[in-house]
């Protein structure tokens, strides 16, 4: 019996690069390199030791909702491991905000095998955290969210939860949707034959036609939450220097983190 895991990844503006709004104050996805989330990068990572730490046969699905380019993401993923890839592409789909993209990603899911779902804690340009619980309600069953550990044993899923606080282990049963963190294990390089290998993986495009969602639930129109305004980051200025040819460089030190109210 084949258990199918579900890798919900997202294809976001590398973080390095200058990121601009778009007169709607929608994030401009084409005006910047994209890559895979570096958070998801971690989800896919648990999902392919469940696959090679598991005895019953495993199938890491990747799926990913954006532009184009967005296959890029799901293409690494498969150059890590993962067996094949699913991209919903649609250009109204633009603008949508979590409630949206959940709705999206929770009908592909269903026209999926899916014995569990993972995700990343959030993604590295929204950073809302909030998906993994989203397509929990949506799908209709358990969450277990933010693992620093997960484990599978036949139908039973375990996190390890770790807090300021404490320390908690949660589980539940399958199908379930979960999350890890990005203490939960590094993830692996994709290899020269990992990257040769995805060349032969089969990836499927999906529309929203495909998933029978209607085009007025999804986009900026449709979306819950947006982006009211945007200011450019100010550009930095030069760092005030502290003189010490007479001993009193200490005391000038004192007064200009004093004036900043740093102590």
């Amino acid at each position: 019996m084949t258990m199918n895991v579900v890798v919900c990844v997202k294809y976001v503006p590398d973080a390095t690069a200058e990121r601009h709004f778009e007169a709607d104050n929608t994030v401009d996805r084409e005006g910047a390199d994209g890559l895979l989330s570096e958070l998801d990068e971690y989800a896919v990572e648990q999902a392919l030791q469940i696959k090679e730490n598991t005895s019953a046969d495993v199938k890491v699905t990747v799926l990913s909702v954006g532009p184009e380019d967005a296959e890029s993401a799901v293409r690494k993923a498969l150059q890590m491991g993962a067996d094949q890839g699913v991209h919903v592409m649609d250009d109204v789909m633009a603008g949508s905000d979590a409630m949206a993209t959940s709705l999206v990603l929770a009908e592909a899911i269903k026209k999926l095998p899916y014995d569990l779902v993972i995700c990343g804690m959030g993604s590295t340009d929204g950073a809302m955290g909030v998906m993994p619980a989203m397509l929990s309600e949506r799908l209709g069953v358990p969450g277990l969210t933010l693992g620093s550990e997960i484990s599978v044993d036949g139908c039973t899923v375990r996190i390890r939860r770790d807090s300021d606080a404490a320390t908690t282990t949660v589980e539940g049963e399958l199908p379930l949707v979960a999350s890890v963190t990005d203490q939960s294990g590094e993830a692996r390089y994709p290899s020269f034959k990992g990257i040769m290998a995805a060349k032969k993986k089969p990836v499927e495009t999906w529309s929203l036609a495909d998933l029978g969602v209607d085009a007025s639930q999804v986009g900026l129109s449709a979306s819950w939450t947006a982006v009211a305004s945007a200011e450019p980051r100010p550009p930095r200025m030069q760092g005030e220097v502290v003189t010490d040819e007479d001993g009193s460089g200490a005391a000038a030190l004192v007064e200009f983190l004093a004036s900043k109210k740093f102590i």
